[in-house]
This record gives structure tokens, sequence and C-alpha cells, in this order.
């Protein structure tokens, strides 16, 4: 965006002269820009399945086996959440490729509302997704403390284990949301202003 901000100061100052530049030489920037965002979702999300996927694939540990024993359903709930993924994958996919050719602002505009949408479903499935499984993993992490730190204890009752379950998911929750925000906000918000500048160029 800086050098769209230059182009349109340049643009003030020679109005008037047969040199101004024209609408579709910002349109043309503002299209360069938005596609570059769009791209840059792709792989983002594409790095991010890589990568937090795959460390599971690599580490073995009794404590995650156990902790999948202990809760089988889960497996097939991952199994699911990495088809959702990918779906989103596909789906940044086909954004980028419609960007690439589109010849309107208007259809660029609608692009960029579907793209923010697409965007912003993304973030509420994951930070869903991974509350739900962080907050057994917190769950199970701390009961085990508690038993091996308070031997002498009885068990906590069923108001404690919905309390704690809470407490967990809205940490979790909270994390999660915060590094998503800062994952994908900074490119949310460029294209964000690109979507104003055009909607100052098409109405």
């Amino acid at each position: 965006m800086d050098e769209l901000e230059l182009l349109k100061k340049d643009w003030k100052k020679q109005e008037g002269s047969f040199q101004q530049i024209s609408e579709k030489e910002i349109y043309g920037m503002l299209h360069k820009g938005s596609s570059s965002i769009v791209k840059w979702i792709l792989i983002i999300s594409i790095l991010e399945f890589i990568v937090l996927n795959g460390i599971g694939f690599f580490i073995t540990d009794k404590e995650i086996e156990n902790f999948q024993k202990l809760h089988p359903y889960l497996n097939i709930i991952e199994k699911f959440n990495y088809l959702i993924l990918l779906g989103f994958i596909y789906l940044f996919y086909k954004n980028y490729q419609s960007i690439c050719v589109l010849d309107s602002s208007k259809k660029l505009i609608k692009n960029i509302i579907k793209t923010r949408k697409i965007v912003n479903y993304y973030i509420y499935w994951n930070v869903f997704i991974g509350s739900f499984f962080g907050s057994f993993a917190f769950y199970d992490g701390f009961k085990e403390g508690y038993q091996k730190t308070n031997t002498n204890i009885e068990p906590l009752s069923d108001i404690g284990v919905l309390i704690i379950f809470i407490f967990s998911m809205l940490i979790v929750i909270t994390l999660i949301f915060v590094f998503y925000k800062l994952l994908y906000g900074i490119l949310l918000n460029r294209l964000n202003k690109n979507f104003n500048e055009l909607k100052k160029i098409d109405y």
C-alpha cells in the first residue's frame, strides 16, 4: 500500500496536467496487490497445515497414546478436521485463481468480500476445533498433576471438572484466537484497504 499512497499523492500533485495517472492504473495496482495478498493467505494456510499436522506424525509419546486411548472419538474428529482444512485450502486456491483473471473493479470487490468471509470462517473453525482438542489436553494434564500432588484428597467433583474444563477452554480459545488474528490479521487489513480504495474508484 505504500506504493499506492505515493501514486495517489503524485496524482494529486499533477491534477490538471496531461500526465495525470488514470484510474485504470490504480486499479491495476490494487488488483496486483490483492492477488499477492490472497496468494500469501494460500501459502500460509498450506504451510500451517503441513507444519502443525505434520509434527504429530513424527512425535511418538506414551502420554499421547494414552490420551488417544482415553478419547478414541477424538481420532475421528481429527480426521474430519483434516478434510475441513483441506477444503478451506482448496477455496483459498480457487479464490487466488479467480482473482488473477479479473478485469473489473466490481468483480474484484466481490472477490475480496468472498475472501474475507472465507478467511474469517477459517479462523473461527480453527479456534473452535483447537479449543476443543486443547481443552481435553489441558484438563487431562491438570487432572494427572492434581492426582499426583494430592493423593490423600478425594477426586474432583463433577462441578469441579466442569469448571476446570470451561476455564481451560476459555484460555485455549483466547490463545488460538490471538494467534490467528496475528497470523492473518495483517493480510486482512491490507485487503480491507484495497477494498476501500476500490469502492472509491467504482462508486
